[in-house]
């Protein structure tokens, strides 16, 4: 019934019938889209609400006419369940900025990308408000403390209880409430795009345009940041948040005066309440509507919230409390150590052979320390090893092995940082020297050392040749 209606009219605008109507992959939503194809291409939408085609399309056509780049609505069925876009293609800056989401290394063309996107929200959120009629929004026109507590207690009621973490409701109502005030004070006469994320922007003619707006309303402009930067899946590394923020508040600028520092700390808690909410939501879909995308997101949306945990919310105490309990449960801490980075260093001889990695990774850092002075060649010194003091005042003495270990430092080091970043699990790096006593030794052990201090990673030391093993744990 839906593609009869979407080919009917698809013949009324182009005067003849589609060639092809084919379902296009299907999003969070129930709702449904297709490609129709003939001597146009067109996007028709299938809805199940009536009042949220209306707010689309009705969105979607005030934007328009504002000049912003939004998908034109082409026709609309006389019951309005099904609609025709402007088919804007199948590029999504999510797809975009995929090498950058796997390594968490973004290019230069995706941060362009990113610069862009960021830099056009403000107009939606500001251009897009002046005379929009905000009571064809759906469900509701605006931003409010009972919208907020909707969002909460959906986290509480379809993740937070889903996990079997058991709670004082009462306290945790009270900081909820207090959310409630932190951010209404933020409240402002602006659109709240509220699902503001890379899967709804599309790359077209190589420029951001914006779909999916039809839940948005009246609210703070912090929202629309928090959603689209702190995506569970999006993978961006703090240094692209923090750089995207600075965009962001540089484009905002040409609307309002802007203090950076109260910005930034009131954003905190935006990105804190949407994180809840997306926990949320993965919940609902994931637990219990079964779509495995929502289950898989859940580790990203944890480890977000992890992270923002580092830093206290004191505002909300037994929340805090909660949170921290929430992110070290088992099945959420086990899989964080699947994720977590464990780096192991090895001291070896040459002349039996450089060591397998048992990972089945293929290996790692191999650094020949054979160049540097060898105690080795002197009596004196062959009965100690690269740990024992007067090695180690012997090769501190000489010099050469400080600046062979700086170098040495700065490459895994940079190696570390990455593979933390995308998640990896095993690092290996290797010191071999020609008996894998002296020089090897020093070097493996103060890697070891310097890695774990300076990144809190697990590493696991040894010294194979002379049968020394030794765990340094990561502190949590």
């Amino acid at each position: 019934m839906e593609i009869q209606k979407l080919s009917q009219l698809y013949k009324q605008v182009t005067g003849e019938d589609p060639v092809s109507v084919v379902e296009m992959p299907s999003s969070g939503s129930n709702r449904r889209y297709f490609r129709l194809s003939g001597v146009q291409s067109l996007v028709g939408a299938v809805g199940t609400c009536v009042e949220e085609n209306r707010a689309f399309i009705s969105i979607a056509q005030h934007f328009a006419e504002r000049g912003l780049p939004v998908p034109k609505v082409v026709a609309c069925s006389d019951d309005e369940m099904v609609y025709l876009q402007q088919d804007l293609g199948d590029n999504t800056l999510f797809a975009a900025i995929e090498k950058g989401r796997a390594t968490s290394v973004f290019g230069e063309d995706e941060r362009q990308i990113l610069r862009q996107t960021i830099r056009l929200l403000p107009d939606i959120q500001f251009s897009g408000a002046v005379g929009l009629d905000f009571s064809v929004c759906y469900p509701l026109p605006e931003f409010d403390s009972r919208t907020i507590l909707w969002d909460l207690n959906y986290f509480k009621y379809c993740f937070l209880k889903a996990t079997g973490l058991e709670f004082k409701e009462d306290k945790l109502e009270t900081d909820f409430q207090a959310m409630v005030e932190v951010l209404m004070r933020s409240q402002s006469s602006t659109f709240m795009y509220r699902d503001f994320q890379s899967r709804n922007v599309m790359i077209f003619d190589d420029k951001p345009w914006f779909i999916d707006f039809q839940g948005g309303r009246k609210g703070p402009f912090y929202y629309d940041v928090a959603s689209f930067l702190w995506q569970a899946k999006a993978n961006f590394p703090d240094s692209l948040r923090d750089e995207m923020v600075g965009e962001y508040i540089d484009a905002l600028r040409k609307y309002i005066p802007v203090d950076e520092g109260y910005f930034r700390e009131q954003l905190r808690h935006f990105v804190l309440f949407r994180t809840l909410q997306v926990l949320g939501a993965y919940g609902f879909r994931g637990y219990f509507e079964k779509k495995p995308h929502f289950i898989q997101s859940v580790p990203f949306a944890i480890e977000n919230l992890r992270k923002l945990l580092e830093t206290p919310y004191p505002e909300y105490p037994y929340l805090n409390e909660l949170l921290h309990e929430l992110v070290n449960m088992k099945q959420f801490s086990d899989d964080l150590r699947k994720r977590s980075l464990t780096v192991k260093v090895m001291s070896f001889a040459y002349k039996k052979g450089i060591p397998n990695d048992t990972t089945g990774n293929g290996g790692g850092f191999v650094f020949d320390c054979r160049a540097v002075n060898n105690p080795g060649k002197y009596d004196r010194y062959k009965v100690y090893t690269g740990l024992d003091q007067p090695v180690i005042q012997f090769l501190e003495d000489d010099g050469e092995i400080l600046e062979f270990l700086n170098h040495a430092y700065s490459l895994v080091e940079a190696s570390v940082k990455r593979y933390m970043e995308r998640g990896f699990s095993n690092l290996m790096v290797c010191f071999g020297c020609t008996g894998g006593q002296h020089r090897s030794v020093y070097c493996a052990q103060h890697m070891a050392e310097h890695l774990n201090k300076k990144f809190n990673v697990k590493v696991e030391l040894i010294h194979r040749e002379q049968n020394i093993e030794q765990t340094f744990k990561a502190r949590r």
